[in-house]
């Protein structure tokens, strides 16, 4: 009895996002490369394998060892969500962009706080001066 198996990976290739198709059929791999263009949704992501699976330009087939593993599929489903929760979708580079784009919020939000702590110390100061002013004459 012949088997195949297929698998899509989407991830951001900058600056578009990206889907791999691989296949394993006779125990030989075929991959094909598809540009979303936009982050796809997951129903547009269904929508396209529906449409276009079939005229897909697969590699040529690759000799590959194939693991007959069995698994529940609710235990795949918690395994998979647990690997999003930890790390989160996207490469290290994209986890590194993330970091610093936090960092860089930080650094503005203090920048803010000292300016505007900066003005109502002016203001307080103009305040002030006036205040003397309109007593020196007393």
């Amino acid at each position: 009895m012949d088997k195949t198996n297929g698998k899509l990976t989407v991830y951001f290739e900058e600056p578009f996002w990206v889907g791999v198709f691989e296949r394993i059929e006779d125990g030989k791999l075929s991959v094909a490369k598809v540009i979303f263009g936009a982050e796809p949704k997951d129903y547009e992501v269904q929508e396209y394998i529906q449409q276009y699976y079939f005229s897909l330009k697969f590699s040529p087939a690759v000799e590959t060892v194939v693991k007959d593993i069995k698994r529940n599929p609710k235990r795949m489903h918690r395994e998979v969500k647990k690997q999003t929760i930890g790390t989160g979708i996207g490469t290290k580079s994209q986890q590194a962009l993330k970091l610093q784009q936090e960092h860089n919020k930080q650094e503005r939000k203090e920048r803010n706080r000292k300016k505007k702590e900066a003005k109502e110390q002016r203001m307080f100061e103009l305040k002030q001066q006036k205040k003397r002013e309109k007593h020196e004459g007393h």
